[in-house]
């Protein structure tokens, strides 16, 4: 294990800056906006074409040292590529997964910081899943009205770590991680992933349903707030600086509720890095409450929950299992798609 978190730490946080510091001055530029295909259920923007190539570029460098496999997006069939490419999948001795930008939407119009998810398991060849993992880094991607960027990163067992860099000095100063300990959401960000149509109608009656058992309104002002952030790893992160106090990406559960195809939903490279939160202290679990698990590749659709801590999955976890026991009901709108 250590091995590996040697490798991702330093292989990677050198990389990641370059990288984060190209794809920021690139932003600025309006065909960053421009479609440049659409495969896997996404649309590929110009700027995720620019990451890939980078990624691709260090891939090629770092397996001169060890040959490895890499799943990322821009990769035919299920994602992975051996590199180099004279080695077979047996001799890689890791897995490396990778979103070069998760948060894509945000950054390519300059409004808010997307994010560069890698994390490491070993190879265990198709059966190797999230479970797996035993290190993630993350680095901010931030918008060009930013000063400082973050970096997280941890390692199995070994906890997580939080330095903020900043982009003009390059001085690094390491800053704790303290998700929320408040035990109820009164006060609050609470959120349940509703970003795009078409089930954002029902989404939203199942999330007024779910906040009127957990979190009640008094009097006449509401008491928990929404924040759509449009990135997996962007809304890890809230949680473990204690912005957030309870996250919850449902997609799949509506899309399959709904009969909808499952366009547009986490997968494993958008919550890869989900170990630094756990390590943080926040419980990260599948929506029945089992450990989060699926298989290391770019087309399973991940359903995910985030509690700050666990007095808050204590006290949400089984009204969110009873509403989802109901789905679908009479209660869900109707919803019409053209396919």
């Amino acid at each position: 294990m250590r091995t590996l978190h040697d490798a991702l730490r330093l292989r990677l946080t050198e990389q990641l800056q370059i990288q984060s510091a190209a794809i920021t001055a690139r932003a600025t530029f309006p065909d960053m906006a421009g479609v440049a295909d659409v495969r896997g259920g996404d649309t590929i923007y110009t700027i995720d074409t620019h990451a890939e190539e980078l990624l691709f570029e260090f891939c090629e460098e770092w397996a001169q040292e060890a040959p490895f496999i890499l799943i990322a997006e821009g990769i035919p069939d299920n994602g992975w590529r051996i590199f180099p490419e004279s080695c077979t999948a047996e001799d890689a001795a890791f897995l490396l997964i990778v979103d070069p930008i998760d948060g894509t939407r945000n950054l390519m119009y300059d409004k808010r910081s997307a994010w560069i998810l890698s994390a490491v398991a070993p190879n265990r060849g198709e059966t190797t899943t999230l479970a797996d993992i035993e290190a993630a880094v993350m680095t901010e991607v931030p918008t060009t009205r930013h000063r400082v960027g973050d970096q997280l990163w941890a390692a199995q067992g070994s906890g997580a770590h939080r330095e903020t860099v900043d982009l003009i000095t390059g001085e690094r100063q390491e800053i704790p991680l303290r998700p929320s300990r408040s035990e109820t959401l009164a006060h609050g960000f609470a959120s349940i992933v509703k970003f795009f149509p078409p089930a954002k109608g029902a989404t939203a009656a199942f999330e007024e349903r779910l906040l009127a058992k957990i979190a009640p309104e008094e009097g006449e002002n509401p008491l928990v707030f929404d924040d759509q952030y449009i990135s997996t790893g962007g809304q890890l992160y809230e949680l473990m600086v204690g912005h957030d106090r309870f996250l919850a990406d449902l997609r799949p559960e509506f899309f399959s509720a709904l009969h909808l195809p499952k366009k547009l939903v986490c997968h494993p490279y958008d919550i890869c890095t989900e170990i630094i939160a756990r390590e943080a202290g926040v419980i990260v679990t599948a929506p029945d409450g089992s450990p989060l698990d699926a298989p290391l590749d770019i087309r399973a659709a991940v359903s995910w929950v985030g509690y700050a801590n666990d007095a808050l999955r204590r006290n949400i976890q089984p009204h969110l299992t009873e509403s989802l026991s109901s789905l679908p009901d009479d209660s869900l709108p109707e919803v019409s798609v053209s396919l």
